[in-house]
């Protein structure tokens, strides 16, 4: 009799799940690069239900057994482009293409064979306190003290060199603020010159193209991260890719006010109905207990 409470319960905490993934994504409709979340839900493994009656096993079917949240999966496509005139500001356009796919009528991604992939993407490259390299669209950047390009959480944003962008005069060891920067992410002077780092190469934006963005984990505040062993999955993207960097812009999140309010109202419901089948079990279970049991 328990079987279905079970069931009930594990409704109950995906649903929940699926909540707590939907207000994430409505809280973080103002947040610059970010990518909604899709909660997936999978059944439990199925079960061979049999009865023995006279000897003979007959088999009754198949039961399955609930559901549960099995993971929540970032959907990378590309969000609104909205001016703000200040230079500081970043965005990229990434549509870059593999060779022989194509979107189909249903706007999915497929190669040549017909089977859906995963469209790369491209990501600013920055690096924690710890010196460990993160990905992110949120481009909204500044420049502290010593002329260091850092994210509104202090990540120092990496170059084509793999060294934090510095952006100072070395003249007068001033920080550059008026400075123009290129399609493909290469930093100049206001008269269209080069501005150079330290070892007199020219400062360009380390723009990281994620073959699989599937792969990303979020770790918050906007920051993705590839696991150990993932590392392949990132390079550097090349002249041939088909990336864009806007200065003055920022890429606004791709999350569907609407369709966020209709994920939530629906996993609210389907927590109800789950928990209304547990009260009917209680019930049950506490009649059988206190009534059928009496002695």
């Amino acid at each position: 009799m328990l079987r279905g409470l079970y069931t009930a319960a594990s409704g109950m905490i995906s649903q929940q799940r699926k909540h707590d993934i939907v207000t994430n994504n409505i809280a973080n409709i103002n947040t610059p690069g970010f990518k909604q979340g899709d909660a997936i839900n999978r059944s439990f493994p199925e079960m061979l239900i049999s009865r023995i009656r006279d000897g003979q096993v007959d088999s009754v079917g198949r039961l399955n057994t609930g559901v549960m949240a099995e993971e929540n999966v970032s959907v990378h496509t590309q969000g609104d482009i909205q001016e703000t005139h200040n230079p500081f500001d970043f965005a990229l356009i990434s549509n870059i293409q593999v060779p022989g796919a194509q979107f189909d009528e249903s706007g999915k991604y497929v190669d040549a064979n017909g089977q859906r992939i995963n469209q790369p993407q491209a990501l600013f490259t920055v690096q924690n306190p710890n010196g460990e390299q993160r990905y992110s669209l949120n481009g909204k950047f500044s420049v502290d003290d010593a002329g260091t390009l850092i994210t509104t959480d202090g990540y120092q944003v990496l170059g084509a060199d793999n060294q934090p962008i510095v952006l100072r005069d070395p003249a007068t060891q001033e920080p550059i603020t008026n400075f123009r920067i290129t399609n493909y992410g290469q930093f100049t002077d206001a008269d269209g010159n080069a501005i150079q780092n330290a070892n007199n190469q020219p400062v360009q934006l380390l723009l990281s193209r994620i073959e699989d963005p599937n792969q990303l984990v979020r770790e918050g505040n906007g920051l993705y991260r590839l696991n150990e062993g993932q590392e392949g999955l990132a390079r550097p993207v090349n002249p041939q890719d088909q990336v864009e960097v806007r200065q003055g812009f920022i890429e606004r999140s791709n999350v569907d006010p609407a369709q966020s309010m209709v994920d939530m109202m629906t996993a609210v419901r389907a927590y109800e109905a789950n928990q209304k089948v547990v009260q009917f079990y209680d019930k049950s279970m506490d009649k059988a207990v206190n009534e059928v049991g009496r002695v």
